[in-house]
């Protein structure tokens, strides 16, 4: 069978659009040397809390997991953390620089006719926090966070966001993610995916395979002109 065309794109925002480990250099002038240990600890506890709380039916909104991630690496860490700090740590996360390129694609994809849309675990300020600060205002249709359904990713609530908000079935958007498991789990749920591979991860061992794997978004422009229908307006 012929591969579905892409009608439309749905981007992971934290990790893939905007460098959650731009935090490093803040934390880093706060405890010299353990800047890049702190931000890669609270990192995989976020995500990891992400996935308890959902298993537990537990929700609480990504800005709440986030700071619980940030205290609980601390401790991990011995770090002496007042509520100041941590505030001025989480005060990064609405202005997580992007990646060098994306500003590029994403203009280009908008130059191609294709819509485009967030779809993040993220709560509507934060994703729409970064966003203004990364200068990509206007460049999406739509900006879906998880909040409307409190479910976290990798579930089809989720998931379900996308279809619903572009009106086309999951196979005709590409959803692009630069987390392995985030990739997988939209590939399970019958997205055509795009795995953002920056940093030369080795897939997921779950018997599921991203329809394609690049190392940066300016990949996913060339995949989607492949595969967009040739009468876009």
């Amino acid at each position: 069978m012929p591969a579905p065309p892409i009608a439309a794109v749905a981007f992971d925002a934290f990790g893939t659009l905007f460098d959650v480990h731009a935090v490093t250099a803040c934390a880093d002038s706060m405890f010299p040397g353990r800047g890049a240990a702190l931000s890669q600890l609270w990192r995989s506890k976020q995500i990891e809390y992400t996935f308890l709380r959902t298993l537990s039916q537990r929700y609480r909104n990504f800005e709440v997991v986030t700071a619980e991630a940030l205290h609980f690496a601390a401790h991990a860490l011995h770090l002496p953390l007042d509520d100041a700090g941590a505030e001025r740590l989480m005060a990064q996360y609405a202005c997580l620089a992007p990646f060098p390129e994306n500003g590029a694609a994403l203009r280009a994809l908008r130059e191609l006719g294709i819509p485009l849309a967030i779809l993040s675990n993220g709560t509507p300020a934060m994703i729409a926090a970064c966003v203004a600060s990364a200068g990509f205002d206007g460049l999406f249709e739509h900006i879906l966070s998880v909040d409307t359904v409190q479910q976290f990713k990798t579930t089809d609530a989720a998931y379900q966001l996308a279809p619903d908000a572009f009106q086309v079935p999951p196979s005709n958007i590409l959803f692009v993610s630069a987390n392995g498991w985030d990739a997988a789990g939209a590939t399970w749920f019958g997205f055509t995916t795009f795995w953002i591979n920056r940093s030369g991860q080795p897939r997921e061992c779950l018997g599921v395979e991203p329809s394609m794997e690049g190392t940066r978004l300016t990949e996913v422009v060339d995949f989607v002109r492949a595969r967009h229908p040739a009468d876009r307006p």
